[in-house]
């Protein structure tokens, strides 16, 4: 993914000391760049230190964004004192991304007239004038902070988590390979609440799946097949194996670069097996390890979860199955999925096996392809989606994958997931009609998502 990059505003009221302005440019840079981000500053030639304390710089600054529009993810409104309201309206009414408004805070020491700030009261004017206008914008943590703290290091963190979520949800297209497995009425969701707000949905049948898989090009074969082995240990099954996953991963490759796809929700069975004998789990890790959001059994609402996720992460993502309990424990669960996992989050190469599922069905060989593996451990958030009356549904709650062992008779991939509530959290699943999949990603990102889907994106969301 690309650096996260701010465009800076600096506020100023003409009777203030206007060598704060400057301190502050500075010193916000000094941040950024310690916490590599990229940002997009307005010449200080053009206005006083560039700071913005009139309705005529306000329309400068309006050019400046106007000029760099694509170029940056989100505006930090950052106040060294109070601020001119009248300027920062005009400057930010049509910004059009969020905004995180930043207030230095003053000193004990230096509160008389050449140095007081004020920013704090020049903070609460200023949410009061964006409100007003309808902007959209967000709050650091500590409502005084300065660049050069460690807290503005995590308020950034945060902030720049949000950008990518409202940047990459805006507008995307998902693909929807094959139809949804009848007995899967749970995935079922409403494609024109989704088109409302920007992901269009392109379904492509299976039949036109296989025709492609059959026409697969030589060298991309190879290459592809180059790829999946060196992810996993193949073992002793036949080469045919490798080579029908790799017919796959072409062809959903060239299916994205068609499609112009950000995320796939495929149907995992039972076609595949019967006709070419694999799974494709090992495809959706590599595909998610890519930052393709990819969810197996067609869930196409948890395809957007994992893109959302990821984004916040920027990190990759996997779907699982909230799939057994955990003894008599209430705030530990087991997740469990066939073997979808990408590299980043499981601990070392994976083991190419066979789906028992599959296999008890429909014969011997027939579903290889299920990426065997241990998850890591630490620090994660989970989340599910979904579509009801029109709206767009979702939750997310921090927990963490532990070291729990399972026993050495459990199929596929499993892990425990602990939180405290854990029980609390299914019976809200199962109140509130989510699916039993949920999206997994490291580190603790479910206030970011939840700032990003119900501040800017109107979507509802509850952090369990």
């Amino acid at each position: 993914m690309r650096k996260t990059t701010f465009a800076l505003y600096f506020g100023n009221r003409g009777f203030f000391p206007g060598e704060l302005i400057a301190d502050a440019r500075k010193s916000m840079i000094r941040a950024l760049e310690r916490n590599n981000y990229g940002y997009l500053i307005m010449d200080e030639t053009l206005t006083r230190y560039g700071a913005v304390e009139t309705i005529t710089e306000g329309a400068l600054f309006a050019e400046f964004l106007a000029a760099n529009k694509g170029n940056y993810d989100g505006i930090i409104l950052s106040l060294p004192n109070f601020g001119d309201e009248n300027g920062a309206y005009v400057a930010l009414r049509d910004a059009g991304v969020p905004i995180l408004v930043q207030a230095f805070p003053d000193e004990m020491d230096k509160m008389d007239f050449a140095h007081r700030r004020d920013a704090m009261c020049g903070k609460l004017a200023m949410c009061n004038l964006l409100r007003q206008a309808g902007v959209k914008y967000s709050l650091t943590k500590s409502f005084c902070v300065s660049p050069d703290s460690e807290k503005f290091d995590d308020e950034l963190k945060d902030f720049a988590a949000v950008c990518r979520v409202v940047r990459g949800m805006a507008r995307f297209n998902i693909g929807a390979i094959g139809a949804r497995t009848t007995a899967f009425k749970t995935v079922r969701c409403d494609e024109i609440a989704f088109q409302r707000k920007g992901i269009n949905i392109e379904t492509i049948d299976m039949s036109m799946v296989f025709a492609m898989m059959d026409k697969v090009d030589a060298d991309k074969l190879k290459k592809k097949s180059e790829v999946y082995a060196s992810l996993s240990d193949f073992g002793t099954y036949p080469p045919e194996k490798l080579e029908n996953i790799a017919r796959l991963g072409v062809v959903i490759d060239e299916l994205i670069e068609i499609y112009d796809l950000h995320a796939i929700a495929i149907r995992c069975w039972d076609e595949l097996q019967k006709k070419y004998g694999v799974a494709p789990c090992l495809i959706l890790g590599e595909l998610n390890e890519r930052g393709i959001a990819a969810a197996c059994e067609l869930d196409i609402t948890n395809a957007v979860m994992m893109r959302a996720m990821g984004l916040a992460a920027d990190c990759p993502v996997m779907l699982l199955d909230v799939n057994n309990n955990y003894l008599e424990s209430e705030e530990k669960v087991i997740f469990f999925h066939c073997g979808p996992a990408p590299a980043s989050l499981m601990q070392r190469k994976g083991k190419i096996e066979e789906h028992l599922m599959f296999r008890k069905s429909y014969g011997e060989g027939s579903g290889v392809g299920i990426n065997k593996g241990k998850f890591i451990v630490g620090d994660v958030t989970i989340g599910s989606f979904k579509t009801e009356n029109g709206r767009l549904c979702a939750f997310a709650c921090d927990g963490e994958l532990t070291d729990d062992s399972l026993p050495e008779c459990f199929f596929g991939c499993g892990t425990v997931f602990k939180k405290a509530g854990a029980n609390n959290m299914l019976n809200y699943m199962a109140r509130n009609g989510y699916r039993h999949h949920v999206a997994v990603t490291r580190g603790n990102v479910s206030a970011a998502v939840k700032e990003a889907f119900e501040n800017y994106l109107d979507i509802d969301i509850d952090v369990l």
